[in-house]
């Protein structure tokens, strides 16, 4: 069919040519070609692997922080891979050293891991293969060769279909006439698909409902016979004279006062390490590794052809596989550097997806400070001196993944007075389900609305929520042992005039139990994470705190929700942990059909001693999502923030000296 035969062609389309990837030259650099190459042939000149073996994951193996942080170039790399495999006989793990060209271990998988491209084509040809599908699709006067299908990760529920099982549920849409292909849902039909046995094993038909009939079309030349095209502004763009004022050494990128490497891997993306500032001369370390940790989206649609929508969209999908190509001034700016992210495709070979990371400087016309001294002025006269400030610019590092009907940007935005930040931004289309209200006037539209609003004629979008997990590894000041201290805003009596005011009151954290909390803003709280062997000029010592971010709390039921129980991480939006290298990602080492046993929630029951260690930080960002017609057809990019801010870090304000624009 020609969406199955388009979505092969994907695959062909990332397979390019790795000559921009520069060769690997440090500890924490991602695997090059002839490294996926060299790991591919060791799995099968020891046995393990052979031409019909998948790998879903091939990821980086980290050599200790201690040998890393050490490092100096020349000095041996230490290569190691982990390793997932699928074949006839079942999942395995590998420890691979490419140093030693051997098979460190190997065992079989007591989890699922990720799901592999093959799988997803497998599964869209089960379902419409299916006796039942066929029949359910007549019903609707539609045939196979009408329709695509989208298999969805279907979480695990306890229940027969379910747990244990490596199960996909199978939804379909009537193939596009223009270019949204997500506006002729097919509701109530859809297949589950076992994916170890390649075989169907139910399908849901709940009865006809009509399909939506408007393609909703978003490109400019199919919007005109809708809308009339706003007229067109004068360009207001970004651009910069001359070179970048970055430099971009193998994995390192140096600008203003940061530096630090990235790389990009199959499931978090984009992996910032050994971020570092330049303070008057002197390296100093805030964070030895930041990632995405995991995403989780749950629907709030109880209905059967609803209700599994909890998707586990890092874990379960990969950001580093769907990162898309980035379009010049539209996702950045034309002067941006545009690099390859290196990845690997289900066969273990090399992938490369051309343009999927941008850098770039922007001023965007704010000032860093300013200030204006009234005092200062000879009104008298009429002369006046201006204020003194200084121009701001930032610096960005940016990816977009598709994963579904969603677009994930996520940006790393460095300041030149210390602060760093992390953005996501969502964008895309809104998961719809047909129904059969055209109108809030129509006297189905309440029964329709139950779980969403509708959002076009026909079309209704369910309420749902996206929580952003970010694992933010600080080691304050060039030491792994750190300290960690909660912040809170509090309220004071007065016995003067006046009869109340705020107060700080800080507490430090000793253990996993304190060490996770949540923020609202009836209740503010920050979390500084300080280097109590140092001291500043002023006795104090130097921290960096998580200032303020986006909060998405919810009434969930933790306890017996099985998708909750999967994610209980998003109970609290701060969490603090001892490093562990094995505890990477807050959803657990396998996320597809996880039981919520290896989850940030059940590492922290151990409550283990958080002080004068080293300290690894869990922040989730999230917000909740309910539809407006304003979404459709595709929504505007929604941005969430987590914002990493220095306190009492520096000595002054390190923007200080930025130099004028006209100095």
């Amino acid at each position: 069919m020609t969406i199955i035969k388009n979505t092969v062609g994907i695959m062909g389309f990332l397979l390019l040519s790795t000559l921009s990837q520069a060769q690997v030259n440090h500890p924490l650099d991602g695997f090059d070609a002839a490294e996926y190459k060299t790991i591919n042939k060791i799995l099968k000149n020891s046995g393990y692997g052979n031409k019909s073996t998948l790998y879903p994951l091939i990821e980086l193996l980290e050599p200790d922080k201690a040998f890393v942080t050490k490092w100096k170039e020349g000095d041996a790399l230490h290569r190691k891979a982990t390793v997932h495999m699928t074949s006839k006989d079942g999942f395995s793990k590998a420890i691979v050293n490419l140093d030693k060209n051997k098979v460190e271990s190997f065992e079989k998988l007591k989890g699922q891991p990720m799901v592999t491209f093959t799988e997803f084509l497998q599964a869209m040809e089960l379902g419409l293969q299916s006796k039942e599908m066929i029949a359910g699709l007549k019903k609707r006067g539609l045939t196979p060769d009408e329709v695509f299908c989208l298999p969805l990760t279907a979480g695990n529920f306890f229940d027969q279909e379910t747990s244990g099982k490596r199960v996909m549920k199978v939804p379909c849409y009537v193939n596009p006439t223009q270019s949204n292909f997500y506006a002729m849902p097919i509701e109530g039909l859809y297949a589950t698909v076992d994916l170890e046995e390649k075989e169907v094993i139910s399908v849901i038909d709940e009865g006809v409902v009509a399909v939506a009939t408007d393609p909703w079309g978003y490109t400019q030349d199919e919007l005109k016979s809708r809308v009339k095209i706003a007229n067109k502004l004068n360009p207001a763009v970004l651009s910069q004279k001359g070179k970048p004022n970055y430099t971009i050494e193998g994995s390192k990128i140096s600008w203003d006062i940061w530096n630090f490497r990235i790389r990009t891997d199959k499931r978090p993306g984009l992996v910032v390490s050994q971020i570092n500032v330049n303070d008057q001369g002197k390296q100093r370390s805030v964070l030895y590794q930041t990632h995405l940790s995991e995403v989780f989206v749950p629907y709030m649609d109880m209905n059967s052809g609803w209700y599994w929508r909890t998707y586990m969209d890092s874990g379960e999908y990969g950001f580093g596989l769907f990162m898309t190509p980035l379009t010049k001034n539209v996702d950045c700016p034309s002067y941006a550097t545009y690099l390859p992210a290196i990845i690997h495709d289900d066969n273990g070979a090399v992938m490369e997806i051309p343009d999927a990371i941008c850098i770039f400087e922007r001023n965007i016309g704010d000032p860093a400070w300013r200030h204006f001294e009234i005092f200062a002025q000879d009104f008298e006269n009429g002369v006046f001196i201006p204020a003194e400030g200084r121009p701001e610019t930032e610096l960005v590092v940016r990816t977009a993944s598709e994963v579904g009907n969603y677009d994930y940007l996520i940006d790393y935005r460095f300041k030149q007075n210390g602060d760093m930040l992390i953005k996501v931004g969502a964008t895309g289309l809104d998961g719809v389900k047909g129904v059969i209200s055209k109108s809030m006037q129509d006297a189905t539209s309440e029964e329709d609305t139950k779980y969403g609003e509708l959002i076009a004629p026909s079309l209704v979008a369910a309420y749902h929520s996206h929580y952003f997990n970010f694992k933010l590894d600080f080691d304050i000041d060039n030491d792994v042992n750190n300290t960690a201290v909660r912040t809170n805003i509090v309220a004071k009596t007065s016995t003067g005039p006046r009869k109340s005011y705020w107060g700080v009151e800080r507490s430090m954290i000793k253990s996993e139990d304190e060490g996770k909390f949540t923020i609202s803003s009836q209740k503010p709280s920050y979390l500084m994470i300080g280097n109590p062997a140092k001291t500043g000029v002023l006795g104090h010592h130097p921290a960096y705190m998580v200032h303020h971010m986006s909060v998405g709390s919810a009434p969930f039921d933790f306890e017996n929700d099985p998708s909750m129980k999967r994610n209980a991480y998003i109970k609290h939006q701060i969490w603090n942990t001892p490093y562990d290298a094995k505890q990477r990602y807050a959803g657990g080492e396998f996320a597809f059909a996880s039981d919520g046993s290896d989850t940030l929630d059940t590492w922290t029951k151990a409550n283990r001693n958080l002080q004068n260690v080293d300290i690894v930080t869990w922040v989730t960002a999230g917000f909740h999502h309910i539809p407006r017609a304003e979404d459709w057809p595709v929504m505007s990019t929604e941005w969430k923030t987590i914002h990493i801010q220095p306190m009492n870090f520096f000595s002054m304000n390190p923007s200080i000296n930025i130099q004028t624009n006209d100095k």
